[in-house]
């Protein structure tokens, strides 16, 4: 075994242990035994100081210019690449998921720095014509402050790079506080913009626990904006101690996704997305397709189809090439999909697939969980409504397009969505009439581009969108300015005509 990582704060340039000395494990989600890394558990002292080094260095990294700051971006992209087998190596064995998937984490990391350092030459406001002479009207992009990131542990690099460097770009200073599942990959990912010469206290690390470092941290008075993903019951407290306490709040939480598969589909396409939405990345994805709303006329075919695909799913420790689903993260997310299983037997799904612990061989060493295929699914069920965030599938049968859309919005989230047709009109109305940020025709709920926006309705978020341009408005604040050289008073909304 590998030996483990020894993980430090890193403060206005400098690498620190907690105050209090305390500490906590990270270990191999398929291996247990395996210690990945040790790491700090801070406290409200160590956010203290995080918080005044981005202060400080705040009044000093606005005034950069922003194509200046953008430099730093592109160089933090160049370093991902060149250390990009070595991260997907450390994220496979942090928090389990196949190498191939932890390429793409952090290949969307270098693709959003390349994009977010673009940004830093197209921050535009606009020049807008005033309702009186000589006068100059515009507006300019803002930086907000100091922002608190507050990230996952599924997407370890992906997600605080979408988060951090267009706040940067924007003449932010940032905490990034990472889940305590991967701490590991957020020691890295920092190491890379530390390498890349960002000043000190432009970007800090703090690791922690939620309940702890995370809580300081969003209550904390000297920070201006909270970006947080995870939970929706996580998100529901955030978001109420900030419109509280009157802080910028962005947050992205759950999902209950859905793909629809009509009867007209390419059932082949529509299964090729239906195994990949539902089991890529062990299910736990905000995007995972956990829904199935299959038409009465081609379910028993398709049913048929799944269950032989999802049959050939290789279980196992994600940095072994041949495995196609990796195990869930710890022993309280294995925990919650047994529980959860448990549910819709009592509620009266029939299991098809799966359902249990995997324990098998080395198997037994992690938290593995058969991909799971659960029918006769109705859709008040609590696993047709509520998230799982594991390997689980649920098959809803629907006698038509209408009745699958009402189905497909009748939760309390509204992230992605995905239908399956050859009607261009059926498609067109589903891009109309589902409850969802994300809807994808003829492809499945998961794999979003950097340069779109990504966001959800309803309980999913709050308004705000991550990604894409979206984000600036995020990470920026509009100011409106005039300009008059008339040499006299004018009043703006006086009626002056005779």
């Amino acid at each position: 075994m590998t030996t483990p990582l020894t993980c430090r704060n890193y403060i206005d340039g400098k690498w620190l242990s907690a105050t209090g000395g305390a500490t906590l494990e990270s270990r191999n989600p398929a291996v247990s035994r395996e210690l990945v890394a040790t790491f700090p558990r801070s406290a409200a002292a160590d956010i203290d100081t995080a918080v005044a080094a981005a202060r400080k260095a705040y009044r000093t990294w606005r005034l950069v210019p922003a194509p200046a700051r953008a430099e730093y971006i592109q160089r933090v992209g160049e370093l991902l690449l060149k250390h990009k087998e070595e991260l997907a190596q450390l994220m496979s064995r942090e928090m389990g998921k196949p190498l191939t998937e932890a390429r793409g984490d952090v290949q969307e990391g270098i693709d959003c720095a390349y994009y977010s350092a673009g940004e830093g030459r197209r921050l535009f406001g606009q020049t807008i014509p005033s309702e009186m002479p000589n006068k100059f009207a515009m507006t300019v992009r803002m930086p907000i402050g100091v922002c608190a990131l507050i990230t996952p542990w599924n997407f370890p690099v992906a997600i605080p790079c979408w988060k951090a460097m267009p706040a940067l770009v924007c003449g932010n200073t940032v905490i990034l506080k990472p889940a305590e599942d991967t701490p590991a990959c957020a020691t890295k990912l920092i190491e890379i913009f530390a390498e890349a010469g960002l000043p000190p206290g432009v970007i800090n690390l703090v690791h922690g626990v939620g309940e702890e470092a995370g809580k300081a941290l969003v209550e904390h008075p000297e920070v201006d904006l909270v970006s947080f993903t995870g939970s929706s019951e996580t998100g529901a407290f955030v978001g109420a101690t900030c419109g509280r306490t009157h802080k910028r709040v962005c947050l992205e939480m759950g999902g209950k996704n859905a793909q629809i598969v009509m009867e007209d589909a390419d059932l082949e396409l529509a299964l090729d997305g239906a195994v990949w939405g539902a089991f890529g990345t062990a299910g736990q994805r905000c995007t995972a397709t956990s829904r199935l709303l299959l038409h009465r006329d081609i379910k028993e075919k398709f049913t048929v189809m799944l269950k032989e695909r999802t049959s050939q799913l290789r279980l196992g420790a994600g940095t072994d090439p041949n495995i196609d689903v990796g195990p869930l993260v710890n022993a309280s997310q294995l925990e919650r999909v047994s529980k959860y299983l448990d549910i819709a037997r009592e509620e009266g799904a029939k299991v098809l697939m799966g359902g249990e612990i995997a324990t098998e061989g080395e198997l037994k060493h992690g938290y593995f969980f058969q991909p799971t295929i659960l029918d006769e699914v109705t859709p008040e069920m609590r696993v047709a409504r509520e998230e799982i965030f594991g390997p689980v599938v649920a098959l809803i049968e629907v006698n038509s397009f209408e009745e699958a859309i009402a189905i497909l919005n009748d939760t309390p989230y509204g992230l992605s969505s995905s239908i399956y047709t050859r009607d261009i009109n059926r498609a067109f109305t589903a891009m109309r009439d589902i409850e969802a940020g994300i809807t994808y025709i003829n492809g499945p709920t998961i794999g979003a581009e950097v340069h779109l926006p990504f966001g959800g309705v309803k309980q999913t978020g709050n308004g705000h969108r991550e990604a894409g341009t979206a984000v600036l408005d995020v990470f920026t604040e509009w100011k409106t300015v005039y300009v008059d050289f008339s040499g006299s008073l004018q009043r703006a909304q006086i009626d002056n005509r005779s």
